[in-house]
């Protein structure tokens, strides 16, 4: 059983400040600490159990800068066998079906059963790269993903919907899956696989080692336009009312009379 799992390295802005830079289309990245995309994390988790139980090997793929080898590494250390980093600044990074051409590019020419994404970026949140890798490869796909049962050259998947509804879905091997979080619980990795990583094979490519085509991944052949970033206004806020019962309901009462609501 051949896995192919897609991480991506991402800033965490719960704790910083986010501010855009003067340019407007760039944010001040100073003070931001990166990390594993939180679903592709379970992406890691999800194909490392299936590693365990049916065999076989998982090879991790990531588009990004040196300073996401640890990134990398903690997935070898989690039980991933080798990894391939893209870095070129050619790569319109912003734009969804570019870097899913770059890790199809990365991607073709080699054998495997799945292939496992995060169902959506914490930075971008498109949900549309893992769909978009599987229409490049021309295989099969199933999104936003809970559980997955590897079958005799199927995958079942069961898919999460709207109203927390649940869609079970056989699709014929190979495909991609994008991974819900919380499907499984993410491990944490031991000392000795994180020094057994430091082994493990991580090569770096770039779009001519590729053989890809700057000019069909790049800014020009992007659908997607940055114009503009902004942090937006904060138009109106909270109010807690405080008191007894009746003198909250008196007071909401006369806020909704107020605001013309009733």
């Amino acid at each position: 059983m051949k896995t192919i799992v897609c991480i991506k390295y991402v800033p965490d802005t719960s704790e910083a400040e986010v501010k855009v830079n003067p340019d407007g289309k760039t944010v001040d990245n100073s003070r931001f600490s990166y990390d594993i995309n939180d679903a592709d994390n379970y992406a890691v988790e999800e194909s490392v159990l299936i590693k365990e139980d049916k065999g076989g090997e998982v090879d991790v793929v990531s588009i990004g800068p040196k300073q996401s080898d640890v990134m990398i590494r903690m997935a070898l250390a989690k039980g991933c066998d080798r990894a391939k980093r893209i870095e070129d600044e050619r790569i319109a990074d912003h734009d969804p079906l570019m870097v899913a051409k770059v890790l199809a590019g990365a991607i073709k020419g080699e054998k495997f059963d799945l292939i496992m994404t995060g169902c959506y970026s914490n930075d971008d949140g498109h949900m549309s790269t893992g769909v978009a890798l599987a229409e490049e490869l021309g295989v099969n796909h199933a999104s936003m993903v809970k559980k997955v049962e590897v079958l005799d050259g199927k995958v079942k998947a069961h898919r999460e919907l709207e109203g927390g509804l649940m869609e079970v879905v056989e699709l014929e091997l190979p495909a991609v899956l994008t991974i819900q979080t919380g499907i499984n619980e993410p491990r944490y990795a031991p000392i000795r696989g994180i020094r057994q990583a430091q082994k493990k094979e991580l090569s770096v490519a770039g779009l001519d080692d590729l053989s890809i085509d700057p000019a069909e991944v790049g800014a020009e052949a992007s659908q997607v336009v940055l114009e503009n970033l902004y942090i937006p206004e904060v138009e109106s806020a909270a109010e807690f009312i405080e008191g007894e019962p009746d003198e909250k309901a008196e007071k909401l009462a006369s806020i909704l009379v107020k605001g013309g609501l009733v």
